[in-house]
């Protein structure tokens, strides 16, 4: 019997016969069902552009897969029926003559010019709904993206197209690392103030937005809850809480504080030089991201809990600060762009093997330590947890302890971990502002072993310049701090009027921030901004040469905020000043080093030629994961063998 290959033209919602499916067709889209139709009395159409069948000569009907695509003219003649019963009992509804979009929801068939598809073409039935949704929000986007172009209160402010339309413009910048450098570039072609979202504004003034006590953190923070759905430090929004949170977890890093803890820092830090030594002895070109941060996670590790991670001499736990960065880019994402949190899983998949090993590790070290008293380390468990605290504050219990410490981990793990790469990067790269730290250091203490803080520690004052310096050029974190009016405290700040951000009115719901990265390279405020100058935070009547003028450097203090500002401004800066101190002190009384020969030697800093703001040779290339990621310098280090003896060890020297 002849058979004829058509397609099922679905024109209304429908039940295709012999089968339980029910498919709803759209007017400008058509669903349409491969189907084998065998023809009674072996009736064989000569002309299939006009040939009209009877529900009488069909004697069979098998349906394909359904397939969709747009609805396009053709020349075929419809034959439809009323319904589906109808189909099954023979009865014409409508007359077979009547087109079949003009009579009640039923179903079709046509013949349609040109070969057809084969079944294996056929589209899945779940690229069908996807078609069809996106029909259907096409047109509410369209409507969406009109308003945030042209009828959005933000519109007057320039700011690149796509940014307009949608947060995945920065989702996209922050995804490859480099928002930080999309945001100086904005700032140089549109001005001061840039549209970076849909109801995002980044302004490149100074940073008075972080001392405005209407402000508050925006809701973006919230898709940092990663580990636990409890309001750490980090996330939270309502004042009163955050103040509260800022006085528990903040107590143990005052510079009172840290001074209890210099002992075990000291010790870290020593073995960091151990390591160092060991590598000089056998000349290898050392990677300084690879042992700093290896060095921040073991002091991190003891500050939080007293655990020792011995990530610097062992590799059980050397997968942390991998897995800090994971959690860190993350945050990072969602934050820049929020709606794509919606692919955590995703992303937990992909870092199955890093993220799960570092909540591991930190539930190890809190079970250790809930089993231990209170007293036995001088860490954020004894000094946060409890009923309640010196401060007066309720302390941490249960899964406020486990949010607190996932931020405290990762915040005081790579930030200063950053600050130390960079500060051997600048310092292998200046051979002048090498030479003259070296000299403070060496003539201001008799031994490594004085090294620590107190009176002549602080009077290192280049010590101190090449430290400023250092976060200004290469600041830890290079992420936007987004403000927005507070609406999330139990009770708001009482406001007048509407907030004003640099003469700007700001419209609620609206985000503002300041990059600091853009911030701390504005040449309006920071003379040659991409040229490494300690000098520049030199007091007036220093002795040297070098020391910027009095007006120049109130201008350059005032925007100087590499830890923000204000209530909501990183706690961990007095942790950070001593860490590296310590650290950059200790390595040049002991070692000479400079940047490893030839190709090893350029890790680290800028490729020439690029486009990107990646061109700079001299300039530490840092890579946007909310806080900062980094690779090199590589250094080779000569030990002065004249100190070695300190540790009882000899050089080969």
């Amino acid at each position: 019997m002849p058979q004829k290959r058509v397609l099922f033209v679905l024109t209304n919602t429908a039940h295709i016969p012999g089968t339980d499916k029910t498919i709803v067709a759209h007017p400008y889209y058509v669903l349409y069902s491969q189907a084998e139709i065998v023809l009674k009395g072996g009736l064989s159409p000569v002309d299939p552009m006009s040939v009209k069948l009877s529900i009488d000569q069909v004697s069979q009907i098998e349906f394909f897969d359904l397939i969709c695509k747009p609805l396009v003219p053709y020349n075929g003649v419809c034959w439809g029926r009323g319904g589906a019963e109808a189909a099954k009992e023979g009865r014409s509804e409508g007359g077979a003559d009547e087109p079949a979009r003009k009579r009640d929801p039923g179903w079709a068939f046509c013949v349609l010019a040109g070969p057809m598809p084969t079944p294996e073409d056929a589209m899945p039935m779940d690229a069908t709904y996807a078609v069809l949704a996106v029909y259907f929000l096409g047109p509410l986007a369209f409507f969406i993206w009109l308003y945030r172009i042209i009828f959005h209160p933000l519109n007057k402010f320039p700011g690149p197209v796509v940014a307009r339309l949608t947060d995945g413009y920065s989702g996209y910048h922050a995804a490859h690392r480099r928002l930080h450098l999309a945001t100086y570039r904005n700032h140089q072609k549109y001005g001061p103030v840039v549209r970076q979202g849909p109801n995002r504004l980044v302004f490149n003034t100074k940073p008075d937005i972080y001392l405005n006590q209407r402000m508050t953190k925006s809701k973006a923070y919230l898709q940092s809850l990663l580990s636990t759905r409890r309001l750490s430090m980090f996330n939270a929004l309502d004042r009163a809480e955050h103040s509260r949170k800022r006085r528990v977890v903040g107590q143990l890093i005052t510079e009172r504080s840290m001074r209890s803890f210099e002992p075990s820092l000291t010790l870290q830090i020593d073995v960091f030089l151990h390591q160092l030594l060991a590598s000089s002895k056998k000349s290898e070109v050392v990677n300084m991201t690879v042992r700093c941060q290896r060095l921040a996670t073991d002091v991190v590790g003891l500050l939080a809990f007293g655990y020792e991670l011995n990530t610097q001499t062992e590799d059980t736990n050397s997968i942390i600060p991998a897995a800090m960065k994971s959690n860190a880019y993350r945050i990072g994402l969602y934050i820049a762009w929020p709606s794509i949190s919606f692919f955590d899983p995703v992303f937990r998949w992909l870092g199955r093997k890093r993220i799960p090993k570092f909540y591991q590790t930190l539930r190890k070290m809190i079970g250790r330590r809930m089993s231990m008293p209170k007293d036995a380390a001088h860490d954020l468990y004894a000094v946060a947890s409890g009923d309640v605290t010196a401060s007066g504050d309720r302390g941490l219990q249960d899964t406020d302890l486990w949010s607190e410490a996932s931020f405290f981990v990762v915040a005081g793990g790579m930030t200063v971990s950053t600050l130390m790469s960079a500060i051997f990067f600048y310092l292998s790269h200046h051979p002048d502002v090498y030479a003259r730290l070296a000299t403070e250091i060496r003539t201001t203490f008799n031994s490594g072993r004085d090294i620590a803080s107190g009176p002549r520690l602080s009077s290192c004052r280049y010590l101190r310049a090449v430290i400023d310096e250092t976060m200004r050029a290469a600041p830890p974190t290079t992420a936007t701090p987004w403000r927005e009016d507070d609406v999330y405290s139990a009770t708001p700040p009482r406001s007048e009027g509407p907030l004003v951000v640099d003469g700007h009115v700001i419209p609620p719901g609206t985000s503002v921030g300041v990059n600091l990265y853009s911030l701390l390279h504005n040449e309006a405020l920071f003379p040659g901004p991409f040229e490494f100058h300690p000098e520049r935070w030199l007091a007036i009547d220093d002795e040297e040469d070098g020391a910027y003028g009095k007006e120049v450097q109130a201008t350059m203090r005032r925007a100087f905020a590499p830890f923000a500002l204000g209530d909501r401004g990183c706690a961990g800066k007095a942790m950070a000043y001593l860490e590296a101190s310590l650290t950059i002190a200790k390595t040049l009384w002991y070692f000479d080093f400079e940047a490893a020969p030839g190709k090893a030697g350029k890790v680290g800093g800028g490729t020439p030629g690029r486009t990107d703001g990646r061109e700079r040779v001299d300039e530490y290339q840092l890579y946007d994961i909310f806080t900062a990621d980094h690779d090199g310098p590589n250094v080779v280090l000569k030990p002065r063998a004249q100190f070695t003896n300190e540790w009882g060890m000899k050089s080969d020297a």
